[in-house]
């Protein structure tokens, strides 16, 4: 039997938590996103699910097995296979009506601004330790004044942060500057949750090892992520909803059961984040204790 595609009918159910208007508006908007791993590849499909009509998407790797515990493109069949085509497939077998653009050399300074022309939204899955590659894709979006968001998976959870035209920007947020790698780490992991809600019950902490770039996952907080960052995308498009900006967040953890909202005014200035990021130091591999 064949089937023919309509958008109308293939998102009609999304109606009712949006309006007819709305969904024409979610079909004209367009969306970057960086990294198609982890939590990319899942924010990708979730956002073609709720109709977003056109995506810039860009990623330089291939599927490996280490991926498969989170990564919703890895399989067996795609072993070995580029992550941005096979997403990308993915995408439109859910719209064929998608206009998609592919960029398999990943993100880099010299393609920014043909990578963000044209976009509405942009929604980070970059990996933890892409520093050079999210330094700039956050700066580019302050620039061109895009909307931006990032959802991180720790743990059984996630951390949610938006960072929006005119208000404070990832840099100043985070203060990364010219630090080291492992600096920047750790800012980027106390700054996007000041609650540390995923720390109580990690049962191995020597899994996470900030110098050697390597870390514990599970697709809970890479689901998470996709639900929660395709709400913040919704409510930004629609221009509907309340959405915090840095330097307010949120992390929500499924295995605590709880929500907790965060308030760093100043950011890496506020003195609740220094002192937190003193004892990470002390804490990771190589620090005093």
């Amino acid at each position: 039997m064949a089937y023919s595609f309509s958008y109308q009918d293939a998102f009609a159910r999304n109606i009712g938590w949006v309006t007819p208007a709305e969904q024409a508006i979610l079909r004209s908007k367009r969306v970057a996103i960086a990294g198609m791993g982890g939590v990319g590849g899942v924010h990708l499909l979730t956002l073609a699910r709720l109709g977003i009509g056109a995506f810039h998407i860009a990623d330089f790797d291939t599927f490996d097995i280490a991926n498969f515990n989170r990564q919703v493109g890895a399989t067996m069949s795609t072993l070995g296979q580029p992550k941005v085509e096979v997403l990308a497939a993915m995408a439109l077998d859910i719209n064929p009506e998608l206009r998609l653009r592919q960029f398999p050399q990943g993100v880099s300074r010299q393609q920014l601004a043909e990578f963000f022309d044209g976009v509405d939204l942009y929604v980070d899955g970059l990996d933890f330790f892409a520093f050079e590659a999210r330094q700039q894709t956050f700066a580019a979006c302050a620039r061109f004044n895009i909307p931006a968001v990032t959802a991180a998976p720790l743990g059984m959870g996630t951390a949610v942060m938006n960072f929006l035209p005119g208000q404070m920007t990832f840099e100043e947020y985070f203060g990364w500057g010219d630090l080291p790698d492992l600096e920047k780490g750790l800012r980027f992991l106390v700054g996007l949750a000041p609650a540390g809600l995923h720390g109580g019950y990690l049962v191995d902490p020597s899994t996470i090892n900030l110098k050697e770039q390597r870390g514990p996952s599970t697709i809970m907080g890479c689901q998470l992520c996709a639900g929660a960052a395709a709400t913040e995308a919704l409510k930004i498009l629609l221009n509907r909803g309340e959405v915090l900006a840095a330097p307010r967040g949120y992390q929500f953890d499924a295995f605590r059961n709880k929500l907790v909202r965060t308030w760093r005014p100043g950011g890496h200035r506020h003195p609740l984040q220094w002192l937190m990021m003193a004892l990470a130091r002390r804490r990771r591999p190589g620090g005093d204790t």
